[in-house]
């Protein structure tokens, strides 16, 4: 048995990290009453306590049980001093190792009964040879070790018992607590003297190598010391060759390095350039190359940021200021501010506006910027065929500099700018490599974190950066970027925003760019309307804001003539101003015709209305196609011509038709290049229509993909066709089912104004259009998801 006498001792848990061993004489001290008590009943009585260690990750709350290790040490009282404040120092002989059994009693101080362990003893030549090994280790750590004084060694050499020498060791070893509890636990001596080995090793391995760090350290600083006489001498020679200047411009150089806060890696760099720069000739080329080099080292915004506006409601102030409507894009901004506010390290996001000519893209994200307290850095990518023109080119080459990226950061002075990228798709490529693949680690907050430019060859950290690309078409924009950035699309405005837009934004700014009052010049909503309608035709509002500078100029021009003091702008001023009328609107047909549809139509200036023909003539059976329709629009014509004749029988339609005619199909105007699936159920129903002569009813337009198997496929651009339908007073729009779930989206005034009808079928779009009943009973029906 290697268990002793069992003994009810009062127990003293002692701070995290106080370890005390069997054999040695401990100092410590209490200065809470509770320990204070228990002090001085033992002393009165047998002098005997347990000493039991506090955990480190012992919780505050929780029991005496759960805070400190179980095994302990049973210890005597030998000296006791008390200060004047009550705190009580003493000398604790420690006796033994003991087990925690049981809490006897918990006032008024901690009372444990424990069972003393005694070691387990081999005496074998293992053990032996094993203290020989500590011995020997425990020499060489006190000869290197600053905190171990030489009474130790000695101390150790005259401890013939084992446990007694692991003991002493692991007291005096600069280990953890968690290693010296643990070594407190252990009862084999041999195991004991094992990890003691284990210990000495490591530690002797750690001081020599801090003593090899010292030495080194003291013979770079000789160094140093060498490296400054020596530098005072050169300096003292330049003075006489009058290169004095030089060497100042070198050290400011270094001073500024030091000043710049560049990360490590960097910072070598600009230091060994300048070291090479000390060693050149001033008037040679290569000099200038390198100075160059760490000016833009230097310059360069390494730790400069700008303090983000996190008042959310200021930013949606100012973003309301500068734009009308676009809202879920300000959403987008104030919801990253919002998360900033919560999160100050969040990653920046990385957003495309994509969207027609006009429509605010770039002015937008010039508002962002100034929306958070940020500088605004535009470069624009359209023609861009260089990759070097991203990356920048290599120091080798003459004339090198850095790419438009580190130009844009350098330009703004802050390594956290809004930086647009304008014109992400008109990005070209060539033999002199593809921008649009050197922007993926640009735009890729797992990767930007070291973007490394060319001609910098150090990491530069944009992970601070807000990019925005923008562009007009996001088919050209290659998958692999298009999927590194967050998609937010910018629709064309309706009228009704137009106007708005206009009587808020752009007229105040072109008085005042033209030095009028809102006295002098004033705009009728029906004017500008007018303007709208008849000089301007874009989704955007940039052609508006030019004939709106126009009438300012000219009014600017007659108020300088004194031809008048103000002018009040009605539609036929802006006729007298502006000429004749640019556009005319589309016009529906006095009365509905037989082969004539009315289709809608998606383009990069807004929705337009197609009035589609269809037209019979004698023939062998073809399909002719005019008004410059591009491929997929022909392929609808055929699909529409294919699934009329498919249900010929059902319509009451004479199959005989399609052999003796030829059908030919038309969609003003001629010059205008169309295409796209949409205007599908356009053509059916002119098809259908001509060939029953029945009109399709009064007021109804439509928009659809069809399929061979007469299903109507859902359509983009609803808004846009919605906002052409309702120029033209359209009061029903047939429209794919799966598109019912944008109408919340329109505009109220459209939603109010036009009734959408959805449809599944082509059939559906027969019976709204034409009011025709098909033969048969059963039809077949779309499988819904």
């Amino acid at each position: 048995m290697h268990e002793g006498k069992e003994y009810i001792l009062p127990l003293l848990p002692l701070p995290a990290g106080i370890i005390t061993f069997p054999g040695l004489i401990t100092p410590l001290m209490v200065s809470d009453s509770q320990s204070i008590k228990l002090i001085n009943d033992v002393l009165s009585k047998d002098k005997m306590l347990s000493l039991f260690s506090v955990r480190s990750d012992a919780e505050p709350q929780s029991n005496i049980r759960q805070r400190i290790y179980r095994i302990g040490c049973r210890a005597i009282i030998l000296k006791m001093l008390r200060l004047p404040d009550g705190t009580i120092k003493f000398l604790a002989q420690v006796i033994s190792r003991v087990r925690l059994e049981q809490i006897v009693s918990m006032e008024p101080y901690y009372t444990a009964r424990v069972t003393e362990l005694k070691d387990i003893v081999l005496k074998d030549e293992e053990e032996s040879a094993l203290m020989r090994t500590v011995l020997q280790l425990f020499d060489k750590v006190v000869a290197i070790a600053p905190y171990l004084p030489d009474e130790l060694r000695l101390a150790a050499l005259n401890t013939t018992e084992p446990g007694k020498l692991a003991d002493l060791i692991a007291a005096n070893l600069n280990i953890t607590p968690e290693k010296k509890q643990e070594i407190l636990e252990e009862l084999s001596t041999k195991k004991r003297l094992e990890m003691i080995i284990d210990l000495l090793k490591r530690e002797r391995t750690i001081l020599e190598l801090t003593k090899e760090i010292q030495k080194r350290t003291s013979e770079e600083m000789e160094k140093a010391q060498k490296e400054y006489y020596l530098r005072e001498q050169l300096r003292q020679i330049q003075r006489e060759l009058g290169e004095e200047d030089i060497g100042k411009e070198i050290d400011e150089l270094r001073k500024k390095v030091e000043e710049a806060g560049m990360p490590e890696e960097a910072k070598e760099a600009a230091l060994k350039e300048i070291d090479r720069l000390s060693k050149m000739n001033p008037s040679s080329a290569e000099y200038t190359v390198s100075r160059t080099y760490v000016d833009w080292l230097v310059e360069m915004p390494w730790q400069k940021s700008t303090d983000d506006r996190i008042n959310i409601a200021e930013a949606r102030k100012i973003l309301d200021e500068d734009h009308y409507d676009l809202d879920e894009i300000k959403e987008r901004v104030l919801e990253f501010l919002a998360v900033r506010k919560l999160k100050p390290d969040v990653k920046s996001p990385i957003l495309l506006f994509v969207g027609p000519p006009g429509v605010g893209k770039t002015s937008l994200g010039m508002s962002i910027a100034r929306a958070m307290g940020r500088k605004f850095v535009r470069i624009s990518l359209g023609g861009m065929k260089d990759e070097a023109e991203v990356r920048g080119h290599r120091r080798t080459y003459v004339g090198a500099l850095p790419g438009r990226i580190i130009q844009g950061i350098r330009r703004a002075g802050y390594n956290n700018p809004v930086f647009m990228l304008d014109e992400v798709d008109k990005i070209g490529q060539d033999f002199r490599g593809d921008p649009a693949s050197a922007l993926l680690e640009v735009l890729d907050p797992e990767q930007n974190f070291s973007f490394t430019d060319h001609y910098l060859d150090v990491p530069f950290d944009l992970t601070k950066v807000i990019f925005i690309a923008t562009a007009n078409y996001i088919d050209p924009i290659p998958r692999v970027l298009l999927d590194r950035m967050e998609t937010l699309h910018l629709p064309g405005y309706t009228e009704i925003e137009k106007l708005h837009i206009a009587k808020k934004f752009l007229i105040p700014k072109e008085l005042e760019n033209h030095g009028l009052t809102k006295e002098q010049l004033h705009f009728q909503d029906s004017a500008l309307k007018y303007l709208i309608n008849s000089y301007t035709r874009e989704a955007g509002v940039r052609n508006m804001n030019r004939a709106i500078a126009s009438i300012c100029r000219k009014t600017a021009k007659g108020i300088a003539e004194n031809k008048f003091k103000k002018l009040n702008v009605t539609k036929k001023v802006v006729r007298e101003m502006l000429g004749a009328e640019k556009y005319t609107r589309e016009k529906l047909l006095d009365k509905p015709r037989p082969g004539v549809a009315t289709g809608l139509a998606w383009t990069p200036f807004g929705g337009e209305v197609l009035m589609v023909e269809a037209a019979t003539l004698p023939g062998s059976g073809k399909l002719i196609l005019t008004g410059s329709l591009g491929d997929v629009m022909k392929e609808s014509a055929q699909i529409a011509l294919s699934w009329v004749r498919a249900i010929a029988s059902e319509l009451g339609i004479d199959p005989e038709i399609f052999q003796k005619n030829d059908i030919h199909i038309h969609v003003p105007a001629g010059a205008i290049p169309k295409d796209g699936p949409s205007a599908g159920v356009t053509i059916a129903v002119a098809l259908v229509s001509k060939i029953l002569n029945k009109a399709p009813k009064e007021g109804i337009a439509m928009t659809g993909e069809i399929t061979l198997r007469g299903d109507v496929l859902p359509i983009g651009g609803l808004k846009e066709k919605s906002l052409a339908a309702h120029r033209l007073g359209i009061k029903k729009v047939l429209i794919p089912e799966e598109n019912e779930k944008d109408i919340p989206e329109l505009p109220d005034e459209i939603k109010n104004s036009i009734k959408f009808i959805p449809v599944d079928t082509v059939r559906d779009v027969i019976r709204n259009s034409l009011g025709i009943r098909f033969r048969k009973s059963s039809e077949r029906t779309k499988k819904k998801k």
